[in-house]
């Protein structure tokens, strides 16, 4: 089993959601995140002054798949999440040892 952790612009979720259901992936966690890579923020102007955005507003998506998933999950963020421009994300996956469902207690792949 794996965590993927993906960081999407928060106008793409609708897109990536709706791929990964389509592909049987079910359960996701959403976070309002902040944060920054290679695109270094951007500048704003305020009340006729200028400053800088140094975070700039993104999604963390988490989902647990099994490991025959994993692939077909990837593909389907980087198709559904991609504009093409700086500051598309970046996805990361660990593993995951165990996992539980607590209303049924299901573990591993079952809980899935």
């Amino acid at each position: 089993m794996k965590l993927i952790t993906a960081i999407i612009k928060p106008f793409k979720l609708d897109e990536v959601r709706a791929g990964l259901a389509e592909i049987g992936i079910q359960g996701l966690t959403i976070t309002e995140v902040k944060g920054f890579g290679r695109q270094k923020g951007h500048t704003e102007l305020y009340r006729g002054a200028e400053y800088v955005v140094d975070f700039l507003p993104k999604l963390k998506l988490e989902t647990a798949v099994a490991d025959e998933q994993l692939e077909q999950a990837l593909e389907t963020i980087c198709q559904c999440g991609t504009t093409g421009k700086i500051g598309d994300g970046k996805i990361f996956v660990t593993d995951l040892e165990h996992v539980i469902r607590i209303r049924t207690g299901e573990t591993d792949n079952a809980a899935l």
